[in-house]
């Protein structure tokens, strides 16, 4: 019994298209620098930097859905892959926040900040 093959050229572009289109913004962003983004903080950094935190996110999130194929699975496997993945990312975002922060203050007053 022959079984038809479907190539997935298509879905391989629209991956393409996805992840090209996030990290088009993630440069525009990363060159114009808006001012509203860069000098409002929230949460211990300024909003350009988690409008990028949010991006890679989002195109982590695709990859693995796409590429390990995680759309087949069962939607326990699912959850135990991506709540993993958030909870690791967050924890690692906090202490990345909270020393770039100590360090922050400790070389203020040896260090010129370029911003």
């Amino acid at each position: 019994m022959a079984h038809a093959h479907e190539s997935n050229t298509k879905r391989i572009w629209k991956v393409f298209g996805f992840l090209s289109l996030i990290t088009l913004v993630e440069v525009a962003f990363g060159i114009i620098r808006p001012h509203s983004l860069v000098f409002t903080n929230f949460l211990g950094t300024n909003l350009l930097n988690w409008l990028f935190i949010i991006l890679t996110l989002v195109k982590a999130y695709g990859i693995a859905w796409t590429f390990m194929h995680l759309e087949g699975e069962k939607t326990w496997f699912r959850r135990s892959i991506v709540w993993t993945a958030v909870f690791l990312i967050c924890y690692l975002i906090t202490l990345l926040l909270l020393e770039g922060g100590y360090i922050f203050d400790v070389l203020s007053p040896l260090v010129k900040w370029n911003y």
